[in-house]
């Protein structure tokens, strides 16, 4: 990982990859995988120390969260629940010694199957798991703890897996204030916490109800509400708690927290899509990578990719095109595969189901493919070292 460079931390479903390059973001170099080839879901970095976690798991495994402090030279993994690796090396001992099993209860038992979300703030390293759980840990990784406020939120027996299951996706904080925290959960919605989450909000409310009725869509904002199946959300820079989410079901904005939300999809091409993305100074500059609907295939529309950028809080959208395949593109860019940088102007970075890592160096202008050939790409972060 270079000192004073920029890291690509991209999980897959055969382990993690660095993708790294100096100061100036060129001259990108790839390591991996990582992780011994677990899934690795998502991915979340200090700063500060270089630290990585990465969190994934599945049937066989179980769920965990690995680490490196070096680079991904050398990683530890705590396994936070069993999968059927546990149940082979019980009644094989030749298979448990391969293996160095030892059979020690593990924290969670068989509770969930994977981590899907990492955060780590103001030096608390959070997860979320499949089905939707929030977990904490304030010792760097190595022990854990469920937020019993959220798994045992009034609403909980209601929640209603998406198609990939109930998950906790996404997990949002205000750097001003740790304390205040918002959560993306499929298909639940949004949830909010302003007490370092000793409670939780449920907040999917439409600021205009009437003017969303009428559609057909299964996921579609009906009810006075968004419709709950969020798929990715981030908070604009400032003091505001400005927020904007994909949606299922379009592309929504929040001028208060989450307590109501207003559809800013007119201009793109479909409602449907994974990710959004704010630049990290300005709050009304946006990226979301629209595909052309659930179930005629979740590709670029026409199969000509794009990522489309608002400056004016999603009033408008501009297409950017140069550089992305504008023929035969079917590939997928998933919920937590993009990410940005902080350098000036801002970098942008998306991978896709076909393996590929897509890089901006000037705010999605254009773009140069940085990686290819990875396998399936489930999500992008990006860790800038001093």
């Amino acid at each position: 990982m270079a000192s004073g460079g920029t890291t690509v931390l991209v999980g897959t479903t055969k382990g993690a990859f660095f993708i790294t390059s100096e100061a100036d973001r060129t001259g990108w170099k790839i390591t991996g995988p990582h992780c011994d080839g677990w899934p690795i879901n998502h991915l979340a970095g200090d700063p500060d120390t270089g630290t990585v976690w990465a969190g994934g798991g599945g049937e066989w495994s179980g769920a965990g969260v690995w680490k490196t402090g070096d680079g991904g030279a050398s990683w530890q993994v705590t396994r936070l629940t069993s999968g059927q690796m546990d149940d082979w090396a019980a009644n094989d001992p030749d298979f448990a010694k391969m293996i160095g099993w030892t059979g020690e209860p593990l924290p969670f038992g068989a509770e969930f199957s994977q981590i899907w979300s990492m955060g780590y703030f103001d030096g608390v390293l959070y997860a979320g798991t499949k089905p939707a759980k929030l977990l904490t840990s304030r010792d760097g990784g190595d022990t854990w703890e469920e937020v019993k406020s959220l798994s045992e939120h009034p609403s909980a027996d209601s929640w209603h897996p998406g198609a990939a299951g109930l998950v906790l996706h996404t997990i949002v904080a205000d750097p001003g204030d740790p304390r205040k925290m918002w959560l993306g959960i499929s298909a639940a919605g949004v949830f909010a916490t302003e007490d370092g989450g000793g409670s939780w909000e449920r907040r999917n409310r439409l600021s205009n109800a009437e003017a969303c009725a009428g559609h057909d869509h299964p996921a579609a904002p009906r009810d006075g509400q968004t419709g709950h199946c969020v798929h990715n959300m981030m908070r604009a820079p400032g003091e505001s708690d400005l927020l904007y989410q994909q949606n299922h079901h379009g592309v929504w904005r929040s001028r208060d927290g989450g307590r109501s939300w207003e559809d800013i999809n007119a201009g793109l091409p479909s409602t449907f899509g994974f990710p959004i993305r704010v630049h990290p100074r300005d709050p009304q500059t946006i990226w979301t990578l629209p595909l052309n609907g659930d179930s005629i295939g979740r590709f670029p529309p026409d199969a000509a990719a794009a990522v489309w950028r608002s400056r004016d809080g999603g009033e408008t959208w501009q297409d950017l095109r140069d550089g992305l395949p504008q023929e035969s593109c079917y590939f997928t860019v998933l919920r937590q595969a993009m990410a940005g940088d902080t350098a000036d102007p801002a970098g942008i970075y998306f991978g896709t189901n076909s393996g590929s890592v897509f890089a901006s160096t000037n705010e999605g202008d254009s773009w140069a493919e940085i990686a290819r050939h990875l396998p399936t790409i489930l999500a992008v972060e990006v860790l800038e070292t001093a």
